[in-house]
């Protein structure tokens, strides 16, 4: 078994978990349910923002503990202050050491969109996702099928939330797309094996519709490669490591926003 499959093998348990914990009529009841989500493409496509989406995660599977310390809440209103478009927060437990809470405390602090950024396999997900402050899922083409994919984005479409539509190749490129997603990521790191190639996003721009707002995943630590890619059409930029392993994520973040915006 890949990492991947392991990592959703986890999730289909979890959710039978969580659906016993907390059932869809506990989290209908939820304080964020019904507002109205924050619009993942006008985020992304504002002239005045360079499109980073600032990604808060403690660990990785594949480089271990980046932060064990950092402060979710303070860490995301330094993101935004210093310039990010869009937060990202890993929800999963097992294998990134997130969870549904420090989503909340971003989402209690910050009036940007937050991605909910899991192993989307199942609708119970999503409604979890909504309850919990999230507007923006992420379903990636490596583990779900693409009727899965159509059927869960137009399910988080119903509810008023964006959908990051993640890829890692042309074949789940080509495979992938439909009309209920808003952005197509390409990530850079191979989830099979983790290795990472900026190049895979440089191929595949010109195959992504205009109509989708492209972004970059994984391995984005120049702020040149982003000018770069900028002129290839990408309007999003997903960073966390980067920033996650020094000790003051937001202060990392906004020197490389500075960077960007001096080239």
């Amino acid at each position: 078994m890949t990492i991947l499959d392991k990592i959703v093998a986890r999730k289909r348990e979890e959710i039978l978990e969580n659906k016993t914990q907390n059932p869809i009529s506990v989290l209908e009841k939820s304080e964020f349910f019904d507002r109205e989500c924050y619009s993942l493409k006008e985020a992304l496509t504002n002239p005045e923002k360079i499109g980073l989406i600032a990604e808060f995660k403690r660990k990785s599977p594949s480089k271990g503990i980046l932060n064990a310390d950092a402060d979710v809440a303070e860490t995301t209103k330094g993101y935004v202050a210093a310039g990010a478009s869009v937060l990202s927060v890993l929800t999963d437990v097992d294998f990134f050491n997130g969870s549904n809470e420090n989503l909340i405390k971003a989402r209690k602090v910050n009036e940007v969109p937050i991605l909910r950024k899991d192993f989307i396999v199942d609708e119970y997900q999503i409604l979890e996702a909504k309850s919990i402050g999230a507007d923006v899922i992420l379903l990636i083409a490596a583990c779900l099928s693409p009727e899965e994919l159509k059927s869960l984005g137009a399910f988080a479409q119903s509810l008023g939330m964006s959908v990051l539509l993640e890829v890692h190749d042309k074949h789940e490129l080509l495979c992938s797309i439909s009309p209920y997603i808003d952005a197509i990521g390409v990530n850079n790191r191979n989830l099979s094996t983790f290795n990472v190639d900026i190049q895979t996003s440089f191929e595949l721009a010109d195959l992504i519709p205009n109509e989708f707002v492209k972004v970059s995943e994984s391995a984005l630590s120049n702020p040149q490669t982003v000018i770069d890619l900028k002129n290839v059409g990408y309007r999003g930029f997903l960073i966390g490591e980067t920033f996650m392993k020094t000790p003051d994520p937001a202060n990392a973040c906004r020197k490389f926003v500075e960077e960007v915006r001096n080239l």
